[in-house]
């Protein structure tokens, strides 16, 4: 999850950030990876969301993770992004 969190905050620099691994809630479940991972939940708050959309946030969010969607290292993720002042 170190990798995620680094690669968001250099591109992002949010406020805050939390990257939880839900792969255990998936065990069985396909894009577990055998050496766990490949299920997150991201929560980010971060003023690179001002102005944006929902949708333009998540694009944002996988734009920047695209590399580790194409190598399989994140099978799903979930996203809340917000900027301080929605919070």
């Amino acid at each position: 999850m170190k990798f995620l969190e680094d690669k968001l905050i250099a591109t992002l620099s949010p406020e805050f950030i939390e990257i939880r691994d839900d792969s255990h809630k998936h065990a069985s479940h396909a894009g577990v990876l055998e050496r766990g991972g490949g299920h997150y939940t991201a929560t980010i708050i971060s003023k690179a969301f001002a102005g944006k959309s929902r949708l333009e946030r998540q694009r944002t969010v996988h734009e920047i993770l695209a590399e580790e969607f194409a190598s399989n290292q994140i099978h799903a993720l979930s996203l809340n992004l917000k900027t301080a002042d929605e919070v």
